[in-house]
């Protein structure tokens, strides 16, 4: 049976199944080789056709038969077909989605100095990209070429940044390539890092104002493509579209915040029985980690020691996708926590007014008079969140119009 599926050396968090499963191949495989394994695959194997990741775009064209002349172009090779006379040809459609991510994110190079951060296979497709879209100098950052992060104020002038790089990807969230401040006439921001959404390069392009976008839409773009040349056959525009939306439901988590009291466990669990999803509930964690409950754990080691170990949870959970992640009445007031939060999440305020609020139990909303805490955080759940939901009616109808929104809006 011939093989279809996706080679590269370490594929555990790929997407590429689900969207090739989306497009209708329902057995495409993961195919994990080392460095020397490739030659015999290719001897050995009978191919329908491939995509090639990280690190083997370089090296499998030595085994094309034909080479596509915009893969030669770029010089590297993302998609291997077999023909029918058993020649391999090679493609290249990251071009594609690379050029379908920018400019649906309204990103045009033309006339721009771009700067690509590193220089693999994908900075090979971003540079030809740039060029092809008439960019007014391409400039390559590596660790230790001519221009390097060492030298950045030398094109301080720079008015798109593409990143290539790995940083900042699951597992390893939270880290950026550079800072952006240093950058001031940006007009874009585009990583192909797509898993979290919003790596802490893009929420930082957030946070400036600058138009920027994952890597999700190139992926899809890309194995769209890769699938007409599989197959030979055209497939629907709407497609890209569509299983880029399924996706971003699937993988964005919910995020609930809000005042002690005003339910988000309960609904939190309301919404995990309506979606089929895992709530993490992140005082649960908390007590778990501590061995105790938190008004012992407040009484005994104080505010600040809590705090901490509660931002070390939401970045656990945040890491995750996927998931409903209910978040503890005080989580807005350490800033540093909105990023984990944000990364993969759409976050909603539960708002209930405060003469219902319970207190017991809740060691800061007993020290404080409830209308004065409030008053403290009320523009702190505003910053962090992207909906507020009022929570006046029972739990399951407020987890039913939480669920509503997410669907129709997980994709913004």
């Amino acid at each position: 049976m011939p093989v279809y599926g996706l080679l590269g050396r370490k594929l555990g968090h790929s997407w590429s199944s689900v969207i090739h499963g989306e497009l209708g191949l329902r057995d495409y495989k993961h195919i994990e080789l080392e460095p020397e394994e490739l030659r015999t695959f290719f001897a050995t194997e009978d191919i329908g056709a491939v995509n090639v990741t990280i690190p083997y775009k370089k090296d499998v064209m030595a085994f094309c038969d034909v080479i596509d002349p915009g893969a030669a172009a770029i010089g590297s090779v993302n998609t291997i077909v077999k023909k029918a006379d058993g020649r391999l040809f090679g493609y290249n459609t990251d071009i594609t989605g690379f050029c379908y991510m920018a400019d649906r994110a309204g990103i045009s190079m033309e006339g721009k100095k771009v700067l690509v951060l590193g220089s693999g296979g994908s900075s090979l497709t971003a540079c030809h990209a740039a060029a092809l879209c008439n960019a007014k100098s391409v400039t390559v950052i590596s660790r230790t070429g001519e221009n390097n992060y060492s030298n950045l104020h030398l094109h301080a002038d720079a008015d798109i940044i593409v990143n290539t790089t790995p940083v900042g990807m699951y597992p390893k969230t939270g880290e950026a390539p550079l800072e952006l401040g240093l950058f001031p006439k940006l007009s874009g921001v585009i990583d192909i890092v797509y898993n979290p959404r919003r790596t802490a390069l893009l929420l930082r392009a957030e946070e400036l104002g600058i138009p920027c976008t994952d890597g999700l839409p190139m992926l899809v773009s890309q194995a769209v493509k890769a699938e007409e040349h599989f197959f030979g056959r055209d497939i629907a525009p709407g497609e890209t579209e569509r299983i880029i939306a399924a996706l971003r439901a699937a993988m964005t988590n919910v995020v609930l915040i809000g005042m002690p009291g005003c339910g988000k466990t309960t609904v939190g669990a309301e919404l995990a029985a309506l979606s089929g999803r895992e709530a993490i509930d992140i005082d649960a964690c908390i007590t778990e980690r501590i061995g105790c409950s938190i008004p012992q754990f407040f009484a005994r080691e104080g505010e600040a020691a809590f705090r901490k170990i509660e931002h070390e949870e939401i970045e656990k959970a945040g890491k995750l996708s996927g998931k409903i992640i209910v978040t503890g009445g005080g989580a807005v007031t350490v800033k540093e926590n909105y990023a984990p939060l944000h990364q993969n999440g759409r976050i909603y305020q539960l708002f209930r007014p405060l003469e219902l609020l319970p207190t017991a139990g809740r060691p800061i909303s007993q020290g404080n008079p409830i209308e004065e805490l409030y008053a403290r955080r009320a523009p702190l759940y505003e910053a962090f969140a992207d909906k507020t939901v009022y929570n006046t009616a029972a739990p399951a109808e407020t987890a039913e119009e939480i669920w509503r929104d997410f669907c129709e809006h997980s994709g913004d």
